[in-house]
């Protein structure tokens, strides 16, 4: 009987600390469960100096690449506004003379009346009554005095073949043409090769000179 209550009162019992004996196993489990979790993810891994100088050489690879396609398309594009720009200015020229020798009367290569093949000025009275002459003059297309293209065109040959261009008394009764040669070459923008052209147009005298 004795012993029963020696041993129920060693159960009992509590520790110096003022924790029961459950409660110390309890918190000595969980301290084993913290330093098994930490165990575990010490051998977590992350990169390795060797991975990092590869993944930086990939991508340096590939930004090499993509820039090198974006500048190609940056000089491509320039060129084909450097062209477009010349073209546009030649044209107008054309437009300009084509219009003018058009409505006007008395053609003339170079002279009024005379007729030529491959003559390199032309000269007409226009609707105003002024005779303008057409040439090429230092690589550019001159109306008179006035040059008709800009710099981004070099005009290297204008020719003129010129028909129908005496008065009926003399025995000609064609309707007054002109047609219009012109080549050269029109700027492909700094350090790039210039493209060459030859453009033909015509005009014919919109009145009768019957």
């Amino acid at each position: 009987m004795i012993l029963k209550t020696t041993q129920g009162s060693h159960k009992g019992q509590t520790l110096s600390s003022g924790f029961t004996t459950k409660q110390a196993e309890r918190q000595a489990h969980v301290r084993m469960s913290l330093s098994e979790a930490c165990a575990g993810s010490k051998t977590v891994r992350g990169f390795t100096l060797v991975e990092m100088i590869i993944s930086v050489g990939l991508f340096a690879v590939v930004m090499t690449l993509a820039s090198g396609a974006y500048l190609i398309m940056i000089g491509v594009n320039r060129q084909a506004q450097n062209i477009a720009t010349g073209i546009n200015n030649l044209s107008f020229a054309l437009e300009t003379m084509t219009r003018t020798i058009r409505t006007g009367t008395s053609y003339g290569c170079p002279a009024q009346g005379n007729d030529c093949s491959g003559g390199t000025s032309f000269s007409v009275i226009n609707q105003n009554g002024i005779l303008v002459t057409y040439t090429e003059s230092g690589g550019a297309i001159m109306q008179d005095s006035l040059a008709l293209t800009d710099s981004s065109v070099t005009v290297s040959s204008l020719r003129f073949y010129a028909s129908g261009t005496a008065d009926r008394s003399s025995g000609d009764d064609r309707q007054p043409r002109v047609t219009i040669i012109v080549t050269g070459e029109v700027s492909s923008g700094p350090g790039r090769p210039p493209e060459r052209f030859t453009v033909q147009t015509g005009a014919t005298m919109r009145g009768s000179d019957i």
